[in-house]
């Protein structure tokens, strides 16, 4: 019955495999046609044992088969069996003699390179292990894939520990290229290998980027040892870098990596003794009740496969439930922020058509004045018009910087931080930028300023104070002042204070500014002369938990007030 049983497996496998053309195929393939002569009952068996890793018995039986062997094809595949086995028992000497026993005129060659060039590596011999390597690379045609990866990759870790980096290199990207982007974890360590050959050579820069990606990697992938190694890798990088409170944070990621390790570990080997312990009980309380089952199979089987099939019904149907009542509510919050989004392209693209349509055209025939002007040389009038087309052109900027940042608002991807800030310096900073153009038009500011300190988003307060600056310039009737102050109002608030001497702002137009509140884009009006920077500036005041009011007379100017939360000094 054994023979048969060998046989019919070798005869299932040699059907399996004889299409296959590399190294190891082909050595399986002509240990098959030996395993057919019934006579090599030795062979069959150390065969058997190999296909099925028992390698105790595989290195026994190898053994005996050797001493009766008929050819060198033969010799050369019993002597890679038990010298895979020796190496697997951990007898790397005794791996080194067989598989060196290999014929270098076979067609094993190339498998005989890459064994021998792994078990001078894993006894630190690694001039041996390059020149088994390097041998192999010649003429790797027939290797498989997945064996070249692992090839190249003992070449990189030979050339480390020999620090030649600049080859190392090399063969860590060849194993790279061969990685598929699908094989996360060989690509994480493929990453980290390159890592390590720049990081030896200095190169901090090319080095630091692929520790950081295979941290990256390393979080979305379920490989715990590889998320320990990476956060370890991150730690040493940070520490050298001394940033001391990044290192930290990836050294307490590891540890807890490193405890999850140790926790499994422990898990698994009480789960293998309480298995042990429950088996043990379990065949004894089996063969108690033995007939008790017996007896009590026909009314139980029944009866669990009609819970079974009510279970997966019940199960189905809830199943089937909560699909539906989620695809539902994707469906209702897809629909309202597509709804959101219409409305919001919607307003934007009448920002566009109505405040960009008067200066297009003024441009357009400024153009032409210019043009004119050109042709009779009249340079006064060519500065003039120049000038004049300046003024439109940079009043046109100011509204497309507009409906940039408020279409960045309300798709949520304007960076907004609120932080500690002292308030004179930023206000310092923002008329600073102003001083030419203000003196340019006969403008002159004043600013009396006392330092606070705010809770706030820096650059979003800083569009704020351009948009509302602007405003005051643009609406200057000719020379004039703009006063800024800032200040402590209460112990929970500070305020900046913009006043002008402009034009003012007719009083129905300022009811209905300061009656803004809700700024949804549903309800905004644009007939009702509300401009998209007025509205920006009411957004940006109010998501940094302040106010924005108006006060103004027509003829003697405007006065705005920013109320925002202060920190006390």
């Amino acid at each position: 019955m054994t023979k048969i049983k060998y046989f019919l497996f070798l005869v299932l496998i040699y059907t399996n495999t004889f299409s296959q053309k590399n190294d190891r195929e082909v050595l399986e393939e002509n240990a098959i046609k030996i395993s057919l002569n019934k006579e090599k009952k030795a062979f069959i068996k150390a065969y058997f044992y190999f296909k099925n890793k028992n390698y105790d018995s595989c290195y026994v039986y190898s053994a005996k088969a050797l001493g009766r062997v008929t050819s060198q094809n033969e010799s050369d595949i019993l002597n890679y069996f038990q010298g895979v086995s020796a190496i697997r028992k951990r007898l790397l000497k005794k791996g080194i003699l067989n598989i060196s026993s290999i014929s270098d005129n076979g067609s094993y060659t190339s498998l005989k390179r890459l064994k021998l060039g792994r078990i001078y590596l894993s006894l630190e011999k690694y001039d041996n292990s390059l020149k088994e390597y390097l041998d192999w690379e010649k003429s790797n045609i027939t290797t498989k894939e997945s064996h070249k990866k692992n090839a190249y990759h003992n070449i990189g870790l030979c050339y480390i520990h020999k620090k030649e980096y600049v080859k190392a290199k090399i063969y860590f990207k060849k194993a790279l290229t061969l990685i598929k982007p699908d094989d996360t974890l060989r690509v994480i360590r493929a990453k980290m290998d390159l890592a390590n050959v720049y990081y030896n050579q200095y190169l901090d820069s090319e080095a630091i980027p692929l520790f950081q990606e295979a941290y990256i990697l390393s979080k979305s992938f379920s490989d715990i040892e590889s998320k320990q190694l990476t956060s370890k890798n991150m730690a040493v990088v940070e520490r050298n870098r001394k940033r001391y409170k990044e290192s930290v944070k990836y050294y307490r990621e590891f540890i807890k990596w490193k405890d999850s390790i140790d926790n499994r570990d422990r898990i698994w080997e009480l789960t293998e003794r309480d298995k042990k312990l429950a088996v043990a009980q379990k065949q004894q309380e089996i063969a108690i009740q033995d007939e008790k089952l017996k007896r009590q199979k026909v009314q139980r089987d029944g009866l669990i496969i009609g819970s079974s099939g009510l279970l997966l019904f019940i199960g189905f149907l809830g199943l089937f439930y909560r699909k539906l009542k989620k695809k539902n509510k994707l469906i209702t919050q897809q629909k309202e922020d597509l709804n959101v989004a219409n409305k919001t392209k919607d307003y934007l693209f009448s920002v566009v058509s109505h405040d960009l349509r008067s200066p297009i055209n003024t441009i357009r025939y400024q153009h032409e004045e210019l043009k004119t002007h050109i042709d009779n040389k009249d340079l006064v009038a060519i500065k003039e018009a120049t000038n004049a087309a300046i003024a439109v052109t940079n009043s046109t900027s100011h509204l497309l910087n507009n409906v940039l940042h408020w279409s960045l608002e309300q798709s949520n991807q304007l960076v907004f931080d609120q932080k500690e800030y002292a308030l004179r310096p930023m206000v310092q900073h923002v008329l600073h930028d102003y001083t030419i153009l203000v003196e340019a038009k006969s403008i002159r500011i004043e600013s009396n300023l006392k330092n606070a300190l705010v809770k706030a988003d820096k650059e979003s307060l800083k569009i704020v104070l351009r948009n509302l600056l602007d405003n005051a310039v643009k609406y200057m009737n000719g020379a004039g002042e703009i006063k800024v102050t800032t200040g402590v109002k209460s112990e929970t608030q500070a305020f900046i204070s913009i006043e002008d001497t402009g034009v003012g702002i007719p009083k129905d137009r300022l009811v209905k500014i300061n009656a803004l509140k809700d700024l949804s884009i549903d309800k905004i009006d644009r007939s009702e002369g509300v401009g998209l920077g007025l509205i920006l500036c009411q957004t940006l005041i109010k998501k940094n938990n302040g106010t924005l009011t108006f006060d103004s007379e027509v003829g003697k100017g405007t006065k705005i007030t920013i109320l925002l939360p202060s920190i006390p000094v």
